[in-house]
């Protein structure tokens, strides 16, 4: 287990007081940047989240909008940001594109100065024109998609590793296990396919042989072509880069089918309910990438007791993500005085070594963080809940 220090929360008015810089006026940053707040201005500075709330994704949701209120809430007791409070304002894009889109321009109109949420990969990236045209700064907690940042977009930031570097980490880990050959399935949409693709380059780099690459439809119930073919093929390791629902019903079949290899799944399935739908006898085999989460990390039990009284219950994946995208954005205001667009962006590269509970965070220059941040899980027996395997510093 890891160490965590320090805790966020205990940081939080040390660190706002020590990067609160006045900027000179002046700067436009489009509608919700140009209306931006100084300090000693009237109101609350209001962020906005897209998550999904509804679909097959829902629990995270709730997972990320708990995660940033805990961080909203301790600010606010703080003080807040520039003298003002803030408010967190919601909505949900169910994972779906078209959803995000219409949920995107009700947080532009409802006045919000920044965005803290994004999940699935290809519900936010068509929200990224809508968020830089209202002049919105985005930092993105979960979704990572090489996608994003390829869109060369001033005011997206993420916060979460990209596929290129959870690729890295699954490469590293099968090599470390002595495999040989592997396979690789993805689900099509931007984040499956970009994590697939780096995934296969990186192997045919390392010189592990890829045996094949498989593309299924999500949704479905029977994924029993691939399952075959996983058990014909017998790679030493398959990487699922998709979501837990049919991540979890592959691993069933392809094992009931005779496959005997590991069964690495990404960030995306990385949820108690994996275990509860691939069954009892079916998750020996499976292990994951994943960023830590707060049981993972020693001297985060006061968060995880903070989160509990906020939420009535244990925190999810990506309520960390969501917890520290709310801190990152509060600082850079600090930092720029100010929440206009320009301002806070310069503030936002100007990160250097922030603590989150992946690590220090710095941003590159296309505004992703130096270093990924991921590490092996797996499926504790008892509880059906993913917990650290190898944290890939050996």
């Amino acid at each position: 287990m890891s160490a965590f220090s320090p805790r966020p929360a205990r940081l939080i008015t040390a660190l706002l007081a020590a990067g609160a810089v006045a900027v000179t006026a002046g700067c436009s940053g489009g509608l919700a940047g140009g209306a931006g707040a100084s300090e000693g201005a009237e109101g609350p500075i209001t962020l906005g989240m897209l998550a999904p709330f509804s679909g097959s994704e829902s629990a995270f949701g709730e997972y990320m909008q708990n995660g940033a209120q805990l961080a909203i809430d301790e600010i606010n007791e703080a003080g807040g940001v520039l003298g003002q409070q803030l408010e967190l304002v919601v909505e949900d894009d169910a994972c779906d594109a078209t959803a995000s889109v219409a949920a995107a321009n009700k947080l532009v109109t409802q006045g919000i100065v920044a965005s803290v949420g994004g999940y699935c990969s290809g519900a936010t990236l068509p929200t990224l024109p809508i968020f830089d045209e209202a002049g919105i700064p985005m930092v993105i907690p979960a979704a990572n998609s090489n996608d994003l940042p390829d869109a060369g977009l001033p005011g997206v930031f993420l916060i979460n590793g990209t596929g290129t570097q959870q690729a890295q980490a699954a490469v590293q880990y099968a090599q470390q296990e002595g495999a040989t050959t592997v396979a690789v399935i993805d689900d099509a949409t931007s984040y499956s396919a970009d994590l697939a693709g780096a995934f296969v380059e990186q192997a045919n780099e390392a010189g592990v042989e890829v045996a094949f690459e498989a593309t299924v439809t999500p949704g479905e119930n029977d994924y029993a072509s691939v399952a075959t073919q996983l058990a014909q093929t017998a790679p030493d390791f398959v990487y699922w880069t998709g979501y837990y629902q049919e991540g979890a019903l592959i691993n069933r079949q392809a094992a009931d089918a005779g496959y005997e290899g590991v069964f690495m799944v990404a960030d995306g399935s990385i949820d108690a309910s994996f275990a509860e739908i691939t069954g009892e006898g079916y998750t020996e085999n499976v292990v994951g990438t994943f960023t830590q989460t707060p049981d993972m990390l020693t001297g985060a039990e006061d968060w995880i007791a903070d989160y509990e009284e906020l939420a009535g219950e244990r925190p999810g994946p990506y309520s960390t993500q969501a917890y520290d995208a709310v801190r990152i954005v509060a600082q850079a205001m600090e930092d720029a005085g100010s929440t206009e667009f320009e301002a806070v962006v310069e503030a936002l590269e100007g990160l250097d070594g922030f603590e989150t509970f992946a690590g220090p965070l710095t941003f590159t220059e296309n505004h992703t963080r130096e270093s990924g941040g991921f590490v092996i899980v797996s499926i504790d027996e008892e509880t059906g809940e993913f917990v650290l395997e190898d944290d890939l510093q050996g």
